[in-house]
């Protein structure tokens, strides 16, 4: 019989979410992907035994609103079993957040009510050299950061939200941008979200195609070595599960 491949299951915000580039490389790997989308009422499920590892994607809500949206509540209620159960835990953005705060920290906008959409540059801290190897341009949208979690170590910093990435203990890693956006979504968001950039600190549509042309290849390369970083690829190119 032929082995079932190993499963990876994607926690997305909205029916409409992509994600990006991680598909291809997810998929390169020889990973299924299995998608839950608990703001339409879906549930998480209660153990990652079947799984591979977790990416909780972002989206537009606040990582603070699960007192309105239940399911945000059950994603930070959810998010303890994960980080137990050892499995690679990657939140992007929102996901970033949410980890944030169910490790306890707080999540709060920019003091100066600055955003940031679209490319800036992050630096590796000294013991994120091992995650990053080089200062990286990196894609946002966002508007609200993280307090660093007590036990986590921050990987790279930003000078306007200076929590840029950060692992908790060493499977569990949050990143403040979005390593999955491609030319596809970058040209979704700035249409759909055209009326934020006018917001104090984003970038131009046009500034953010041009950026996107000058930094893309660098973001896609770290990415992808990164997964194998998370993933603990073995000589297979097969994830390694714990």
């Amino acid at each position: 019989m032929t082995a079932e491949p190993p499963r990876l299951l994607l926690v997305m915000q909205t029916d409409d979410a992509s994600a990006g580039r991680c598909v291809a490389q997810l998929q390169r790997r020889g990973l299924a992907l299995d998608y839950c989308y608990p703001l339409a009422g879906q549930p998480l499920p209660t153990t990652l035994d079947a799984y591979a590892g977790t990416m909780v994607f972002g989206g537009p809500m606040s990582a603070n609103d699960d007192q309105k949206l239940p399911g945000i509540r059950a994603e930070l209620d959810w998010i303890p079993l994960a980080l137990a159960s050892g499995r690679p835990f990657l939140g992007i953005c929102l996901g970033a957040q949410l980890l944030a705060r169910a490790l306890g920290a707080t999540v709060k906008p920019h003091p100066a009510g600055l955003a940031e959409i679209g490319y800036f540059p992050i630096q590796p801290t000294a013991v994120g050299q091992a995650v990053f190897d080089a200062p990286l341009h990196v894609y946002h949208w966002h508007r609200e950061g993280f307090d660093l979690p007590a036990g986590a170590e921050l990987l790279a910093a930003g000078e306007r939200f200076p929590h840029q990435a950060y692992r908790y203990g060493a499977h569990a890693f949050g990143v403040q941008f979005h390593p999955e956006v491609d030319r596809a979504i970058l040209e979704h968001w700035v249409t759909e979200g055209a009326d934020e950039l006018g917001a104090a600190g984003a970038q131009s549509a046009a500034e953010q195609r041009d950026r996107h042309r000058r930094h893309d290849a660098a973001l896609d390369r770290w990415f992808d070595g990164f997964l194998d970083q998370w993933l603990g690829v073995d000589g297979a190119s097969r994830p390694v599960i714990p």
